[in-house]
């Protein structure tokens, strides 16, 4: 039989499989999409930036306070205009503000989202590994969570409580939490380091058993607080103090423990850092901190990337907000923004994430 022969019997099987497979003769097959699960805290929700999602006024809506400016957001655009690996993107996204932890991995959750909360209150919602619905198909897991579990906001609050009338350079906070008798937390600073790498190293290894095969990010926190302390104005809400809504007195962190926050916040991002090393799955922890270096909360409103207790936000966040005891107020305009990203600071770790879901795609693609 000669050479043409067979090439048109070839072509003739060919062509009768494709079209018993439904796929037109010479058409390769759609790539999968590649299955990406966002989860995380406030940090990684949005809470303010952007609109809400779901929107205001939807059944859908969960109280954790998800916003269309988030990072995970931003990279799933940028994904899709440019395909990694030509492969399209399917974000799943069951971040939720106020989210420990524990919270992530086996924990159910109240949300407590200040916009529109029904009578009542929010209803719990599960873990949001089993929200997201994490499998063996899984492609990408992103992880932003930790400070919750401190939990830094009230560690922020005490330093505003404790150093309303102090010397700029005193530090009734770091030693409160240093000696570990502190009336309102007793756990010391470092028990309470301790106990979050144990929480996070259990965390990883439940999103292992849940998704083996997914190239699985952990994303630190940006810089919350300049190295110079000094630099932050202790009677502006826009960076490290808070009206108290029916009292004349400003609470204010003292520059000695705004220096010292700066540092826990340094020593959560390494322990986020180390449990992602300890597990050995070959997991890659993202660090949105160095790139984020003079744009903290005691910046000028141009160049800050992190909103103060008051700062700028959409019309539906509030302006006061509950904190235990206290109702925190903001005025001028401004908003509850309790010391979290704004849109820069979203930018910027959707940079420094998408770079890393890009290269842990790349090398999955180059290994198959």
């Amino acid at each position: 039989m000669g050479r043409a022969a067979v090439r048109g019997i070839a072509l003739g099987a060919l062509a009768a499989l494709s079209l018993a497979a439904g796929i037109p003769a010479g058409a390769a097959a759609a790539p999968e999409p590649v299955e990406w699960v966002a989860l995380g805290d406030s940090y990684t929700a949005g809470v303010f930036v952007g609109e809400p999602r779901p929107a205001l006024g939807s059944p859908d809506r969960d109280g954790c306070d998800r916003t269309t400016g988030a990072y995970p957001n931003l990279v799933e655009r940028r994904l899709t205009t440019e395909p990694p690996a030509g492969r399209p993107v399917q974000l799943i996204d069951f971040s939720c503000g106020g989210a420990t932890i524990d919270e992530i991995a086996s924990a159910r959750q109240t949300p407590i989202s200040p916009v529109q909360p029904p009578e009542g209150g929010w209803p719990s919602v599960a873990a949001q590994v089993d929200r997201a619905g994490l499998s063996a198909s899984t492609d990408v897991v992103t992880i932003g969570v930790g400070g919750n579990s401190l939990p830094f906001g009230k560690i922020l609050t005490n330093c505003l409580i404790l150093g309303t009338g102090q010397d700029d350079d005193a530090t009734p906070c770091r030693d409160a939490y240093e000696r570990g008798d502190f009336f309102l937390d007793p756990e010391s600073i470092r028990d309470k380091f301790q106990r979050v790498f144990r929480e996070y190293v259990a965390m990883l290894e439940a999103v292992h058993e849940k998704a083996p095969n997914a190239k699985v990010i952990t994303v630190g926190y940006p810089t919350i607080l300049p190295a110079d302390a000094t630099t932050c104005d202790r009677q502006d809400t826009t960076e490290l103090a808070a009206g108290i809504k029916d009292a004349e007195t400003r609470l204010s962190a003292t520059h000695g423990d705004i220096a010292w926050l700066g540092q826990v916040n340094t020593e959560l991002n390494a322990i986020i850092e180390d449990a992602t090393d300890l597990v050995d799955y070959g997991y890659t922890y993202v660090d949105v901190a160095a790139s984020s270096v003079g744009h903290d909360a005691c910046q000028p409103r141009a160049t800050k990337w992190v909103e103060g207790v008051c700062g700028q936000a959409g019309s539906y966040w509030p302006s006061e907000v509950a904190v235990g005891p206290l109702t925190l107020t903001c005025s001028g305009g401004n908003r509850a923004t309790l010391v979290h990203p704004n849109a820069g600071g979203h930018a910027n770790s959707a940079t420094r994430v998408e770079a890393a879901v890009r290269t842990a795609l790349t090398t999955e693609t180059s290994r198959s």
